[in-house]
């Protein structure tokens, strides 16, 4: 260990946030304290404690991302984003993410931008040193373990997220056109963050490690440590692990790369899997904390968000040409851009979009944004920042970010002070000189065949499909060993440190009451932010509608926050948006939920308008024929999209035709054109009543102001008596099928295997999930997982799932795969569930009960994970401490049990498979599963006729 003499202490106060309530109501400041000092290699760290669960969240931020790769060597950034959880010297093979399903934490994960790339997870306190000897052997003691199979494998993974998630969806390649427009080839900002397919395939050993070599250095490094924790142990902890790595070559800043376009760029693209037309135009504009970006993110909310918005008014309201415009400003290390994006109606041409845009500017220039507006605009992102610190992961993530952009933590004084200043001037002079008649990237992405709804003018874009070709994947084999030569330390790195001190886990003291009108409320009371959070959930949704009507409560869900009897949809918008709140509401199969988020201090004025909208109605005919459309839309995109098409296949194959829960809630073509705004209001009528409802409230606020709050609506709100059909029981699966539905040419196979299974309150389904775990349900803990992404390299990620509620329940395994490997995939997954029950032993046993009863620490964090507490508590009339009685479940759980459940549960003789994939090239060999002949769902496209 090197002597505390090389630590650089720094020691910071910081406030500048808003205030916040305390218990009896008195404002006072609100203050986030954190202390940062370097170690001698040049390790930059900060600490921030949060005492208010006990859990600390440890990050690692390394000031790298796509923009410090070359040409010809793209997404080694993201690359080693998945490689430094693979395995590091002293961790052993599985690395961060074996010792996380043993400790509790919450899933080690990772993020890779332009302009860095962080590793972080949140723990119960009793494992922080174990974390900070992972980490700093993640950073110091990891190259050595990188060999040529793990590269080889490792790639295939990579491969299989970029196809899931850019092509294999609609726009999927989007932004790899904007960028390779925007910026010259020379520009670090040309290639996308995953970088290119042949890159990957194509980069070395010795590339991957000279990369590690140049930025993996403790001098690029910040690590953050955020929650209960005692700090002068933990800054022993540091300096022993992380002490002695030593220091890289220096790094100088990257210098600012502004661009400018001397010319208009017009591209367009038929998209496979793009059932509707979408529009881009992109602006270069500026860096991250360029003194113009705070007005340019106020310019981008108030021309597209909201009611107000010129261009929601023009292209939505008016003209009929979207449902939606987005509008953001992109800001990165170096440069930035301004990007307006529609996805615009079937069978839309584009140039009418382009016009509508222009005639919105041309409205925008002639009116200016007002003082008012600015205040509303100001007003959300206040209590976005709040949002952004309810976990201690949120807090660190904050702090990291402002130290390696701005130069120190204690710039978001300075950052407040530049959101806060900003005035209409600035706004119209960024649009002035950013915007207005500047040139720009336009994209044009329209379906196969439609390239007459493009711009006009637009040349074909260059984008790069990959071929998958049967057998020319390059092999590796995962089960080999790698041998390597251990990097000298000055102590043995080998032994995992012990815990410390077990946390004393305390749940949140839950209140509750049943109001006169039926109504009943849940509550937690919680002061670590000042903001309170709740929904009110109104029993019923899809199960409520008739079987022709498909869509009423999603309907009638957007159409309650669309108005009311005294204000127009304009004004509601602006009364929430004015409070810096927000209010939602959304229709499941289940029911219709009213949420809310606001700040403390204006939880009063938020819940009034929440009556307003429940029992004050406007029923406005055009915004009823606008979500109409939209849904429409939605319906259509839905059909284009893989993973849409196989969750609703797969609902439909699991409930049965005959049950109301086969149906996808927003409805179809048929049932959506249907509907009048009379089948709105009659549902509202019979169905909207206290005496089905639950109001679920948790943040800084106490029982007695929750109760005064809701005096009014109790009393206005008249309970009815609402009857709920019964649903037809889904009938036993008696032997398995295999189903596929075709997507020509697609580069992944979507899976869904499963059947019927329990609800949420039968006394199985706990247990079931406990012994779920170690098949699918543990991440990386899991074997499927394990197998199918880490040994062979088909998937990007894979889940099995037990989910339930009061009406339903199912087992799921779902995933994507590698086209060329669909067959292999669901044998292996088929294979891997046949021999679970049978191989599972005293290590898996240890694995789940360690996970499941060590992550009770952080079960109760945020806001949103003790709103999620009172749902359950609420809907299935769990007692108040049913975390405690599920965790002496686990303690007491047997091989035995674990062994008879898998028997029971999982009889891939009774699942229904379904593949959603190219049916020409796979559809044959799924016979070989032993289940017969696939059946076709959709047997009319030609090339199923093939």
């Amino acid at each position: 260990m090197k002597p505390n003499s090389l630590l650089v202490l720094l020691f910071i106060l910081y406030t500048g946030f808003s205030y916040s309530q305390n218990k009896t109501g008195k404002s006072e400041e609100f203050k986030v304290e954190f202390e940062q000092f370097k170690l001698g290699n040049g390790l930059h760290v900060i600490f921030h404690i949060d005492r208010s669960d006990p859990v600390v969240a440890v990050a690692l931020t390394c000031h790298v991302g796509s923009a410090r790769e070359t040409v010809g060597r793209t997404g080694f950034a993201h690359l080693f984003e998945h490689l430094l959880f693979l395995e590091s010297e002293n961790l052993g093979k599985g690395g961060l993410d074996k010792m996380s399903a043993r400790i509790g934490g919450s899933g080690a994960n990772g993020s890779t931008n332009r302009d860095r790339t962080n590793y972080y997870q949140t723990v119960p306190k009793d494992a922080l040193e174990k974390m900070i000897w992972a980490e700093a052997d993640k950073l110091g003691y990891f190259i050595n373990t990188v060999t040529d199979p793990v590269l080889a494998k490792e790639k295939q993974v990579v491969k299989n997220e970029k196809r899931q998630s850019y092509d294999n969806k609609p726009y999927g390649h989007t932004l790899s056109v904007i960028d390779k427009n925007l910026y010259p080839a020379s520009h670090p900002y040309n290639w996308e963050v995953i970088g290119s397919l042949e890159d990957l395939q194509n980069a070395t050993l010795d590339d991957v490690k000279t990369f590690y070599n140049r930025w993996y250095v403790p001098n690029n490094v910040t690590l953050t440590i955020a929650g209960d924790f005692d700090t002068k142990q933990a800054k022993k902890w540091v300096e022993k692990y992380f002490g002695e790595i030593k220091r890289g070559a220096d790094i100088p800043n990257i210098e600012k790369q502004l661009v400018t376009l001397t010319e208009n760029k017009n591209l367009y693209y038929e998209d496979n899997f793009a059932r509707v037309p979408q529009l881009n135009f992109t602006w270069p504009t500026v860096y991250k904390y360029h003194p113009d970006s705070y007005a340019l993110e106020v310019l981008a909310n108030y021309l597209s968000i909201g009611k107000k918005a010129p261009l929601y008014k023009t292209l939505v309201e008016n003209k009929k040409l979207t449902d939606a415009v987005e509008m953001y400003q992109y800001d990165s290390e170096i440069a930035g851009q301004f990007t307006l994006q529609i996805t615009a109606f079937d069978k839309i041409n584009l140039n009418e979009v382009s016009k509508g845009i222009s005639e919105a500017f041309k409205n925008f220039e002639a009116q200016g944004i007002s003082q008012e507006d600015l205040n509303r605009i100001k007003a959300q992102q206040e209590t976005a920042f709040y949002n952004g610190l309810t976990s201690v992961v949120g807090k660190g993530f904050q702090l990291a970010q402002y130290e390696i952009f701005a130069g120190t933590p204690d710039y978001i004084n300075q950052d407040i002070k530049n959101i806060l200043t900003v005035t209409p001037e600035d706004v119209m002079r960024v649009y002035n000189k950013y915007i207005k008649d500047k040139h720009f990237v336009a994209t044009s992405f329209v379906p196969k065949g439609e390239a007459n709804l493009a711009l006009e003018g637009a040349t074909l874009a260059t984008v790069v499909e990959e071929k998958i070709i049967d057998g020319k994947e390059e092999s590796f084999d995962a089960s080999i060993a790698g041998t390597y030569k251990k990097t000298p330390s000055t102590f043995d790195r080998s032994t995992e440190p012990p815990y410390g001190q077990a946390p004393d886990v305390k749940l949140p003291v839950v209140w509750k009451k049943k109001l006169s009108s039926g109504l009943n409320l849940f509550g937690i009371e919680n002061h670590e932010v000042p903001l309170v959070q709740f929904q009110l959930e109104i029993k019923g949704g899809m199960l409520l509608e008739s079987a022709n009507k498909i869509g009423v409560s999603n309907m009638l869900a957007q159409l309650m926050t669309k108005g009311t009897k005294n204000k127009t949809p304009e004004q509601l918008e602006n009364a929430i948006e004015s409070l810096g709140a927000n209010i939602n509401a959304y229709a499941t199969d289940e029911a219709i939920f009213i949420t809310g988020n606001t700040l403390t201090k204006n939880y009063e004025k938020t819940i009034q308008l929440v009556q307003e909208i429940l029992l004050e109605p406007r029923w406005d005919v055009k915004e009823f024929d606008l979500i109409k459309q939209s849904t429409l839309s939605a319906i259509l995109q839905q059909k284009a999209n893989p993973a849409s098409i196989g969750e609703n296949e797969f609902r439909k194959l699991i409930n049965g035709e005959e049950s109301i829960l086969s149906n996808n809630n927003i409805g179809t073509e048929n049932s959506v054109n249907s509907i009048s705004i009379e089948d709105l209001k009659s549902y509202y009528t019979q169905n909207v009543s206290p005496s089905i409802s639950d109001f679920q409230i948790v943040g800084a606020i106490s029982e007695t102001n929750v109760n005064n709050s809701l005096a009014g609506l109790n009393k206005e709100w008249k309970a009815k008596n609402v009857v709920f059909p019964k649903i037809a029981t889904t009938k036993a699966i008696v032997k398995s099928k295999i189903y596929f539905y075709d997507v020509p040419d697609s580069k992944q196979s979507v899976i869904r295997i499963g059947y019927p299974a329990m609800k949420a309150a039968d006394k199985d389904f706990y247990p079931a999930t406990i012994m779920n775990y170690r098949l699918g349900g543990g991440g990386f803990a899991s074997q499927l997982t394990q197998q199918l992404r880490e040994g062979k390299g088909y998937t990007y990620g894979i889940r099995s799932s037990f989910e339930g509620t009061n009406n339903k329940g199912s087992f799921t395994i779902a995933s994507g795969v590698r086209s060329n490997v669909t067959y292999e995939s669901v044998a292996l997954i088929k294979e891997i569930i046949n021999q679970y029950g049978k191989n599972f032993n005293k290590t898996d046993l240890e694995v789940t009960k360690e996970y499941l009863i060590k992550s009770n620490a952080r079960a109760f964090e945020t806001l949103t994970a003790k709103l999620k507490m009172l749902y359950n508590i609420s809907n299935y009339n769990f007692s108040d401490d049913y975390t405690k009685q599920q965790e002496k479940i686990v303690k007491n759980i047997t091989i035995e049990e674990i062994q008879k459940l898998a028997a029971k549960y999982l009889n891939t003789d009774e699942m229904i498979y379904l593949v959603v994939g190219d049916a020409k090239t796979q559809l044959k060999k799924l016979e070989q599963i032993g289940f017969g002949t696939p059946v076709l769902l959709n047997p009319s496209t030609e090339t199923a006729k093939n």
